[in-house]
Formats: C-alpha cells, structure tokens, sequence
C-alpha cells in the first residue's frame, strides 16, 4: 500500500475529526502517524456505515482498523556502564529509519535510510537532520550522512522543498533551510560531493523567494516580505490555514482562546512550526498568550542568515560547474541580503540582531537566541559580534548555556530552557569571531547535558539550564528523550574535547 498524498485530515475527513476531538489517544500526533490495516477509503466508508449504530465504540473500531505506532527507538536499552560518548554512539543505529516496502499511512517514502530525533518523533526532521549530522560526522559515519542528503534531494524532487519532515501533513511547510549547511558540512568532511547537490539547492531557493520579483515595498507574499525600501527578505509561512493535523485539539483551544480570526491563528502557529520554534513568546504580542502569536508578521534573523549560507553556496557551486551567469547573479542576491540584514535586523541602540516586526514597523524589543544566527554565518561585522556577545553575556547567558528567550511563559522554547541547537550556533559564531564566550557555552552546556546523563541515563530534547541541569519542561507534549539534535550536538563538542588533547 502506497503512502496517502492526501494528509489524515483529507484522507479520513469525519473520521479524523471524530479521533481528534473525542480523546482517542492523549497525543493528537499519534492518530495522524497510524497506519491503516485496510485501504483508508474502505475505512473510511466503514465508518460512514456504523459510526450511528447503537453498540459503535470509536476507540474499538480505530484500534481495529489502524496500527498505532511506537517511539522511535523503543527498543534501545541503556548501559549503565556506558560514558556519554559511548551511550550516543550506540544511538546512532536505533534512531535511524531503515526503508522498507511497508504500509506507509501518512509518511512519505525517501530512497535511502534517515535519522530521526527519537520518542513520538519517528520521521525525518529537515532543521534537526543538521544538528544529527554533526554527531554522524565525528563518529565518521559519512554513509548516513549521504543517505541523509539523498533523501533531501527527492524530497526536493517530489515537492520542490524539503518539507518539515516528511509526513503529508507537514507537505504545507518546511523549517529553518539547513540543507546548505549539511552540504557544506559534508564538503568539510569528504562524505559528498557538493555539486551532486546543486539542483536541489537551487530548487530549493526558488521555493523560498518565489513571487519576490514582483513585490513593491511593504508587499508580501508567502514567504517572501519588501521591506520599506524594496529590499526582499523572508519569512516562515504555511500554505494552510488550519489547525495543524498532529496538534489539533492544542490548536483548535488556542483559535477560541484568540480575540482574532481563527484561520490566522492556525497560520500563524503554523508559521510557528515552520521556524521550528514552536512555540514562543519570540512570536507573541502578549509573551505568555499563544493566542496572539503573528508568526507571518515577523522578519525573522535566524531564517535570513540561513538563506544566505544558500546564495553563497549556490554562487560557489554554480562558479564551479561553470555557471558563471547563475553564480553572478547569486552572488548579488547574497550581497543584497547580507545589506538587508544589516539594515533592517542590526539595532544600533540594543547593540544586538532582532527580528523586524511588520505591524509595528520597527524591530521587536524582546531579544532571543536567533540574535547568533547573523554570526554563525559570518555576515556580522567584527564590532557587531562583539556587542552581541555584551547582550547575550548580559541577558541570555544561564548557568547551564544560552538561553532562549527573556520570558518565562511555559512554551517551550522560552525561558528557562535551552536547546542543542542554539548552543551550536552560539558556540561557533562567537567562535567565528575569536570571542570567548563560544568555548564559555560549550564548557555550560556540556556539564548541563552531563549533569543530566549522570542521574537519567539519557539525553533530551530540551534542558532546564538556570540551575544545576534539570529537564526541560513546557509546551504541547511531554519531555521527549532520544534525542537526535542533542546527541549531535554533544558528540561534535566532546570529540573536539578529544581531538584538543
């Protein structure tokens, strides 16, 4: 049986409604991740005839007709005599997706195997996927590494954009666009040749700005955004405008919690997914009501800076495939961004990168983690990483890493927890600079990570770092451990350890 193209709402309309609302299962991600044991248009009709009988019970027959699934490594077991690099290393293999002909419900087949984060995140993540190669690469796992990219690339193929991951539920969006930084990683490492990836690059970039030439000033549309000067930057969207399938009770409370239209809550906590900071009050007007989230009004840092890692690697792959025109023009577009970035995201008064929000027509107050990105792509002058690391000392830096946010509102990418990939980022743009705050990070970070380890045998998706180390808290979902960005993460900063002696 072949994977739906249609998403479980599409596929199972009333009866995707009836699962979602009537508290099936507890997490509304798992109904969406089930597959069917009978062909969905057939389910879906058995529904139809029997859902009015007397004797109808809801949770026999979806337990009947659908497999439901298991966390993504399950069955790993931990060794009590492992150290934390031992302990990651043996993960590497759990928490890959090996393909095989199967029933594939709503996920979406890709060539070759792939990493998964772990626990009810059993596919591939597009932003995470960067943080995993990491680790893959300091293990000199250059196989995974390249499975991982082919898999990108037909996605990219099918779709024309890697999307979220890859269920036909999140076909709608994509995430923060690492997939340069993966090719580039790989470049460094000798696991790939980069112009094998050069028609999926440009693929992917014109998914990005489509639509961004015909725009006049204060324009938008879809991802793209004109700033007052005409100067094109982009921001996280989703081309749907309802409650996201793997969240829809979550997202169907916060639309009726909301003074505003409930279609633009739903895109806005799309958009919210889409950045991969979901959530946070980094996309709120009021910090600590999700209901006033504006995800599509904000200009973010962070997705700026990643495109630009995109045009300047599209620039130096077209060059070398001896593409002058396309790596001129390239070129150009990333020394406009790079110009954009510095005009419109830099407060000269904060001394800090911000987000550009478009009601207000001004950069947001709020300072978050993001404010790194302009640094670990290197598009910050030397005085502006300097401030930067003044702000971050005073007001993100936490006894155990670098903080999220400056608000504690219970969404989990806020105060007080810290995430892998933010540590990275941090760590090598302060480090691009010769900054001491990038090696400070790491040193908070890895006793955070290892505190945890020590008590829990086990690392997670998230910590609590203003104290001791503890687990992260907040958010839509319990606690999640595996956990694929966490243990790439922490393997790259512990074989530098190494590799320094």
């Amino acid at each position: 049986m072949a994977a739906d193209t249609l998403s479980p709402a599409d596929r199972y309309q009333e009866l995707f409604l009836a699962v979602q609302t009537g508290d099936v299962f507890p997490d509304s991600k798992t109904f969406v991740d089930c597959v069917p044991l009978d062909d969905p248009e057939q389910i879906l009709r058995d529904y139809r005839r029997h859902r009015h009988d007397d004797d109808f019970d809801l949770v026999a027959f979806v337990h009947a007709h659908f497999d439901e699934p298991v966390a993504a490594h399950s069955a790993f077991e931990p060794h009590a005599s492992d150290d934390l690099a031992t302990h990651i290393e043996r993960l590497w293999d759990p928490l890959t997706h090996d393909v095989s002909p199967r029933r594939l419900g709503s996920l979406i087949d890709v060539p070759r195997p792939y990493p998964v984060p772990g626990g009810r995140f059993r596919e591939l993540y597009y932003w995470d996927t960067y943080f995993s190669m990491l680790g893959l690469a300091a293990s000199g796992r250059h196989e995974h590494i390249r499975d991982a990219l082919a898999s990108f690339a037909s996605l990219i193929e099918r779709y024309g954009h890697v999307p979220n991951g890859n269920r036909t539920y999140y076909l709608s969006r994509s995430q923060p666009p690492m997939l340069a930084c993966m090719v580039e990683l790989a470049e460094r490492h000798g696991a790939a040749d980069p112009l094998d990836m050069l028609h999926a690059l440009r693929r992917e970039h014109t998914w990005w700005v489509e639509g961004a030439d015909a725009l006049r000033a204060g324009e938008t549309h879809r991802h793209c955004v004109a700033m007052p000067d005409g100067a094109v930057l982009q921001r996280y969207w989703d081309d749907r405008d309802t409650p996201r399938e793997e969240s829809y009770r979550e997202d169907v409370a916060t639309a009726r919690g909301s003074d505003r239209p409930a279609h633009e809550v739903y895109r806005d906590l799309r958009a919210g997914a889409a950045s991969g900071w979901d959530f946070s009050s980094r996309w709120n007007d009021e910090p600590d009501d999700l209901g006033t989230i504006r995800t599509t009004s904000i200009v973010p840092v962070d997705l700026n800076a990643f495109l630009l890692v995109l045009e300047r690697l599209l620039a130096r792959l077209s060059e070398a495939d001896g593409d002058v025109t396309s790596a001129a023009a390239f070129a150009e577009m990333a020394d406009a961004r790079a110009a954009a970035i510095d005009r419109w995201l830099w407060s000269e008064e904060e001394g800090v990168f911000l987000d550009y929000d478009l009601q207000l027509g001004g950069l947001r107050a709020s300072l978050n983690g993001a404010c790194v990105a302009p640094l670990f792509v290197g598009c910050a002058s030397v005085e502006q990483a300097a401030r930067t690391e003044q702000a971050v000392r005073a007001r993100l830096l936490r006894r155990g890493g670098f903080g999220t946010s400056e608000h504690e509102t219970g969404d989990q990418w806020d105060r007080p927890n810290g995430w892998a990939p933010l540590q990275w980022l941090a760590i090598e743009g302060f480090r691009r600079y010769d900054l001491p705050l990038g090696d400070d990070i790491r040193t908070r970070w890895l006793a955070t990570v290892q505190a945890v380890f020590d008590r829990e045998h086990k690392l997670v998706e998230k910590y609590e770092i203003s104290g001791d180390g503890d687990l992260g808290g907040g958010g839509e979902y319990e606690l999640q451990d595996g956990f694929g960005w966490t243990n790439g993460v922490t393997a790259a900063l512990l074989a530098e350890i190494t590799a320094e002696g």
